[in-house]
């Protein structure tokens, strides 16, 4: 793979998308956006008491899921149409005529999609620069989630490109992508919470409680009740947010807690709540309300300490579908060709 050419590839693409004005004013409106959600952000946490020392950490984590969500909606359009855009125009082919491999036009396009998709990330910049001054935010917590947010991009970009080179109309493609990218991130939830309410045990609780007269004079505590139910059973299904992109972000990220135990930021929530799911439920419990002090509950460290991370499990099952892709892409694209689509322009 030649790089000269490669980057040619990359220059012609990028050029398109600067000469439009219409990609200026998305990164602008992009950027009004991130204005109003730090703002927010700042007031929302600020009124959080437990939460004030750690408000960069919680609007850090805001703003980079901002930035995630709005590249889930732009990628599809950005990459969906690069390969059968340019086929469907009739300037694939001159492309496909010179020194330029198959291979060199498709991850040409797969990188001009990704620097596209990477021009959110740099307007985020200054937005990122002021949660990190507002304090709470650890060197892990700054690197670690931009890092896999970077790959994110690239792998949305890499389903956009695959499927524009497999798929023959851009309209199709373009859905096509946003299919696949609504499978991993609203797909995942839907299967996690049928799957776990479909999967049901049976679970005993044992409970008793202070009887008291009319007058509120204690008469003892009542004998002991069962009551039988039905509970979900999310810790068979939890490994199915593992390829969830809001998701592998947060697990991968290491949670900041506070003095209590409790996580101070989204991504330590999310990431406890899908360590929770783990956790299966307990068959058999029992409640005393006769008891005068209440056990004291373990915090979200001590619960979750242990637990098994699934963010690399989730980022590979997504290199795997967008890598399959590309290479269905290539082959498709590849000359000479066998054969071509209904109506497909070559020249």
């Amino acid at each position: 793979m030649n790089s000269s050419r490669l980057w040619t590839i990359v220059t012609l693409e990028l050029m398109q998308r600067v000469r439009s004005v219409a990609w200026y004013v998305l990164l602008g409106v992009f950027a009004a956006i991130l204005v109003g959600v730090t703002a927010l952000s700042f007031l929302a946490f600020s009124g959080f008491s437990g939460w004030s020392n750690g408000a960069g950490s919680a609007v850090y984590s805001v703003i980079v899921y901002v930035v995630l969500l709005l590249v889930v909606l732009v990628s599809p359009t950005l990459a969906g149409n690069s390969v059968n855009g340019d086929r469907e125009q009739a300037t694939l082919a001159p492309v496909q005529v010179t020194l330029a491999t198959t291979g060199e036009i498709i991850v040409g396009k797969l990188l001009a999609a990704w620097i596209s998709g990477l021009a959110f990330v740099a307007v985020a910049v200054p937005f990122l620069i002021v949660a990190t001054v507002a304090g709470g935010v650890t060197p892990a917590g700054l690197l670690v989630p931009l890092a896999v947010l970077i790959a994110e991009i690239g792998v949305f970009s890499a389903i956009g490109v695959g499927l524009s080179a497999l798929i023959a109309r851009p309209l199709f493609s373009i859905a096509a992508t946003y299919l696949v990218v609504a499978a991993f991130v609203i797909g995942t939830l839907i299967v996690f919470g049928l799957g776990g309410g479909a999967t049901r045990s049976e679970t005993t609780t044992h409970s008793r409680y202070v009887e008291y007269t009319g007058d509120g004079r204690e008469l003892g505590c009542t004998d002991w009740e069962t009551q039988t139910s039905e509970v979900p059973r999310f810790d068979r299904v939890w490994w199915v947010l593992a390829a969830n992109p809001f998701v592998i972000v947060a697990d991968a990220t290491p949670t900041t807690y506070d003095r209590y135990g409790y996580p101070i930021d989204l991504f330590g929530q999310i990431a406890s709540a899908v360590r929770y799911a783990q956790i299966p439920p307990e068959t058999d419990t029992w409640w005393d309300g006769c008891l005068t002090t209440t056990p004291d509950s373990d915090s979200t460290r001590e619960a979750t300490e242990g637990l098994a991370p699934s963010w690399f499990v989730g980022l590979a099952v997504q290199l795997v579908v967008a890598g399959g892709l590309l290479w269905g892409g290539w082959a498709r694209t590849r000359t000479p060709a066998r054969t071509l689509p209904p109506g497909t322009r070559v020249a």
